[in-house]
């Protein structure tokens, strides 16, 4: 995924490996992770330091603070519309769930063939003792869906909905 951010003001490109933990800015690769403690409350690893950053909405921007710094991050995702001109938009097609970390599905919100919404839980993976809820990209059927205590590797297909 490719996203262009302003952080202070200033333009930076950003790709992020889903799959691979690195993170790409403005072409310099880096290891990176990111961990949700909890609402606002982020851990992150980059390039083996460690950062806790709290981020707060301001505006349609983000306020993102370390214990050293404050950062004005507005990011802009090449992929969307422009806010407030198309609502949400949803993704057409068959689309493939993947598991974005290694982990383990510790709940199953939806049955195969059950119908479900755009943002509609799916199921509720564990990985590194945080518990994140996978939604669906687009509203349609349940065609696969992982089973409840399945151990998952990263990139492993979670769920399909046609």
């Amino acid at each position: 995924m490719k996203y262009e951010i302003l952080i202070n003001g200033k333009k930076r490109t950003v790709e992020f490996d889903p799959h691979r933990m690195e993170v790409a800015i403005n072409g310099r690769k880096l290891c990176a992770d990111a961990v949700r403690i909890s609402p606002g409350l982020f851990s992150i690893l980059l390039n083996r330091r460690s950062f806790v950053v709290t981020v707060e909405k301001d505006g349609d921007a983000l306020l993102a603070r370390t214990a050293e710094r404050e950062f004005h991050v507005e990011i802009f995702d090449p992929r969307s519309w422009q806010r407030g001109r198309a609502g949400r938009i949803e993704l057409e097609g068959r689309q493939e769930i993947t598991a974005p970390m290694p982990g383990k599905i510790v709940r199953v919100l939806a049955a195969p063939g059950q119908k479900v919404e755009s943002g509609q839980g799916l199921l509720v993976i564990e990985a590194m003792k945080m518990q994140n809820e996978i939604r669906s990209p687009k509203s349609g059927t349940v065609e696969r869906l992982a089973r409840e205590g399945q151990t998952v590797n990263a990139g492993e297909v979670l769920a399909i909905v046609v």
